[in-house]
């Protein structure tokens, strides 16, 4: 079998929001956005609301429909994105709450859903979504008057704890909503670790629960192990793969492994990246192609039947240096031929 596995520990995983919740002051949500992270709404869904969720979060209503199927009736799922024009028929019928983000929006809600709920997103500088403080202010009584469940906004900056934008939104956020008499909720993973003053009624972590930073003490969750195809051996001067990239300075022994940048393993980490055999780690050699990537495992004392690129060695931020990214997009890119096994279940 050729095809490469990705493991995901759904025990890491309700592990991970466990330790988030007992850091938060009020109300622990998820954030199952993107199909889970990349890793299976529908799976992740089901083991967090296991260990206690009863409130998601999605981007858009598609993934709200999605993730009602794989749960059922009873956890409240939030949509981000709010009610947009097509939406109110699954809304309506799923039972989902839009995060309302503009005049145009609550008009629809209470035109086409008069008495549904819904919850308000509120711009505290992020300048993405929500009502920015002057629409805000023409909008908030008749808002309020429709008895939204919840009240939010969102940091820019919570990963980088000392960076000034974060009390500025802070301070924003307090000043459209204090003496308002509805749940509220600033944080997610990063604002959790800000403290107390940012968590509100309602945490809402995301990238935490998957073993991304910035909650450095999270488990890991995925493991990506990568079948070993064809065993070759090069003499000093021969090269490997496009280009010739590679040259081997020494007798040198390359595997050739079943995944490429087809399945999310970004062709720029290439130069930098390396997969284990064990405990020895082996260096990409050469280009990483669509289906296929050279690794030189001459120091590796045998060559298993697969190599580790992501588990204890290796996490999704290891990968994400190489490429100059974040572990939000090592996840999210993981592509659907690489074969999911869950642990956990």
């Amino acid at each position: 079998m050729a095809q490469a596995k990705l493991t995901i520990d759904l025990d890491a995983l309700r592990a991970n929001w466990r330790a988030l919740d007992a850091l938060s002051a009020g109300e622990t949500a998820a954030v199952v956005k993107a199909g889970g992270y990349g890793l299976g709404a529908g799976k992740v869904g089901r083991a967090l609301a296991q260990a206690g969720v009863r409130r998601f979060f999605v981007a858009l209503a598609e993934e709200g429909a999605a993730l009602r199927q794989a749960l059922g009736p009873g956890p409240e799922i939030c949509v981000f994105s709010g009610h947009m024009a097509g939406d109110t028929e699954m809304i309506r019928d799923l039972g989902l709450v839009p995060m309302i983000n503009s005049i145009d929006q609550m008009l629809r809600q209470v035109e086409a859903l008069p008495g549904a709920p819904f919850g308000l997103q509120l711009d505290s500088g992020m300048n993405r979504l929500g009502m920015e403080p002057a629409e805000w202010a023409a909008l908030r009584d008749i808002a309020l008057a429709q008895n939204p469940v919840l009240i939010m906004s969102h940091l820019a900056c919570a990963d980088t704890p000392d960076h000034p934008m974060n009390a500025r939104q802070l301070q924003v956020f307090r000043e459209m909503t204090d003496g308002i008499d509805v749940p509220r909720s600033l944080a997610a993973t990063g604002g959790i670790l800000l403290g107390p003053e940012y968590h509100f009624d309602l945490t809402r972590p995301g990238i935490g629960l998957y073993g991304g930073l910035p909650f450095a003490e999270a488990a890991p969750v995925v493991t990506l192990e990568v079948p070993v195809i064809q065993v070759r051996e090069l003499e000093p001067g021969e090269a490997v793969g496009y280009g010739g990239a590679f040259t081997a300075r020494r007798p040198t022994r390359i595997a050739t492994i079943a995944a490429g940048y087809a399945d999310g393993l970004h062709r720029i980490m290439g130069p930098k990246a390396s997969l284990m055999a064990g405990e020895t780690r082996c260096p990409v050699a050469g280009r990483i192609s669509m289906d296929l990537i050279g690794v030189d495992v001459t120091d590796a004392p045998e060559v298993p039947e697969a190599l580790e690129l992501l588990g204890q060695h290796q996490t999704i931020e290891t990968l994400a240096g190489w490429c100059d990214t974040i572990g939000y997009e090592i996840l999210t890119a993981l592509g659907p031929r690489l074969n999911r096994a869950y642990r956990g279940e």
